[in-house]
């Protein structure tokens, strides 16, 4: 039994019943000979340990990207407004619109923190917000429009599919229907996806280049209606990217995980990920995912969090891994609310979070699985620099962010945010050498022999006394053990 962030218990894995051959050819998948089918990735998931799913998970990164450089990105994460339409269970961070604590961030507000950034050498912006009901279409190109104009050297990965399926829903666009926040559904799938497109255009036209893969949480609809009230649903989020694709951006795919969904749904999530790449490469679109993050759920300040929590010692199993597993083998329809009800009462009642050996688990599932993705990110952001290193032996090539600022999961506790120096070091104590890259993944520089990291006499500098999020919960008093350390941000207001 492994014990789960924020006094979870996770997954019990049985000792190993069978040979691994007999259920996969590991080392045809370790080749890319062989791709797992889901019912293999179950069962890897449910039997093999540990330490075999990270030697082949590394094995594989290896194979794809070599044994010596592993890369990083120094961008901010921007949050323009923190007004939502939606009411998602696991969300700390949204304010509904006029609610005390609500904004909207200025043209120079905005600006101040896109030349912090540059003056850092940082080369992107994530930029994201809530899922504003009243914000026109033509506030966001006038964003764009200002940003690419006072810093055209910064790449702007904006707008993740939630946001995309707000505007459809909301905005005026000339021959096109609106409806209601959070009602986009109501309008015809083909009237949909067209004025998707319109706005996709316009938004590109204005500087947007990329979009980021959040709101992506697990796709299966028996789980999703449950923690995404109001936010689109997983066909919707599948469609914004695959349209993305059609006008030639890179995205980037997620997946947050270790709430109330079952392993089967983790499964279903990836899949559901794995076929809409394949499609785009049958499919010849210019547009490509080209990353997979997967992250635990941070429990503290959400209402799912306050969830009863599933005792693993129990006589009951899980609830969300027997729905999962009756939608999993057809035996029940994820949109029928009332048939899942019935199947399952306790399912979505019931919380299991995800620790560190559940978090690299999933890392290494998710390298061997999604055979079409090339990179990997390590989700140290919610995990701490120790295990985010870790991940870089479980299938992760790549540290992510230096996160300039990061508020979504500073909302709900999470204390870590890195230096570049730090990060370096990082990757560069687990034997590889630091690269910073850009969002399509190119190398910029190369650290083989220099870098921020030997430059760094005090490490102890990097210690400092608070936490990013000083809103309380059970990580604000988290403390690194050494030099991968925490940088003290406050969260936006």
């Amino acid at each position: 039994m492994v014990a789960g962030r924020g006094g979870g218990d996770v997954i019990k894995c049985p000792a190993m019943p069978q040979r691994i051959a007999d259920h996969v050819d590991i080392d045809a998948v370790i080749a890319g000979r062989s791709r797992l089918s889901p019912e293999q990735a179950m069962w890897l998931y449910q039997h093999a340990s540990l330490h075999d799913l990270g030697e082949w998970a590394s094995a594989v990164t290896r194979r794809i990207h070599g044994d010596s450089v592993r890369t990083y990105v120094i961008d901010r994460n921007i949050n323009y407004s923190n007004v939502c339409s939606a009411s998602c269970t696991f969300c700390a961070f949204y304010r509904k619109l006029g609610e005390e604590g609500s904004y909207v961030l200025s043209t120079a507000e905005l600006h101040q923190k896109i030349k912090e950034l540059s003056d850092i050498g940082g080369t992107q912006i994530l930029l994201q917000g809530g899922m504003h009901p009243e914000l026109p279409l033509e506030w966001y190109e006038a964003m764009l429009r200002s940003m690419k104009a006072a810093f055209p050297h910064v790449h702007l990965h904006a707008f993740s599919p939630p946001e995309f399926t707000e505007f459809v829903a909301v905005c005026d666009v000339p021959g096109f229907p609106k409806t209601a926040p959070g009602n986009g559904d109501e309008i015809p799938r083909e009237v949909w996806l067209a004025k998707l497109e319109v706005i996709m255009k316009r938004l590109m036209a204005a500087g947007l280049a990329s979009l980021p893969g959040g709101g992506g949480e697990i796709f299966p609809a028996h789980v999703r209606r449950r923690i995404g009230v109001g936010k689109a649903t997983g066909r919707q989020w599948l469609d914004v990217m695959r349209t993305a694709h059609k006008l030639g951006m890179l995205t980037s795919s997620t997946m947050m995980f270790g709430h109330i969904e079952g392993i089967a749904d983790r499964v279903m999530h990836m899949t559901m990920i794995r076929d809409a790449q394949d499609e785009a490469i049958r499919a010849n679109l210019p547009g490509r995912y080209v990353s997979f993050i997967a992250w635990p759920f941070q429990p503290d300040n959400t209402p799912l969090g306050r969830l009863r929590q599933h005792d693993p010692d129990g006589s009951e199993p899980f609830p969300g891994d027997a729905l999962a597993k009756m939608v999993f083998d057809g035996k029940v329809d994820p949109e029928d609310k009332a048939a899942c009800s019935a199947a399952v009462p306790n399912a979505g009642k019931r919380l299991r979070l995800a620790g560190s050996t559940e978090y690299l688990r999933i890392q290494a599932i998710s390298r061997l699985f999604l055979d079409n993705i090339k990179s990997m990110g390590s989700s140290w952001v919610t995990m701490g620099p120790k295990i985010g290193q870790l991940a870089l032996f479980f299938g992760a090539n790549d540290m992510g962010s230096v996160m300039m600022e990061e508020n979504v999961v500073s909302a709900a506790g999470t204390t870590y945010c890195l230096s570049e120096a730090t990060i370096c070091r990082l990757i560069r104590d687990s034997g590889f050498t630091p690269a910073q890259r850009d969002n399509a993944y190119n190398i910029l520089k190369m650290y083989a022999a220099e870098g921020p990291d030997m430059h760094v006499d005090d490490w102890s500098a990097f210690r400092p006394a608070q936490s990013a999020f000083k809103g309380g919960g059970a990580s604000a008093s988290a403390e690194p053990e050494d030099a991968s350390t925490v940088v003290s941000l406050p969260v936006v207001d």
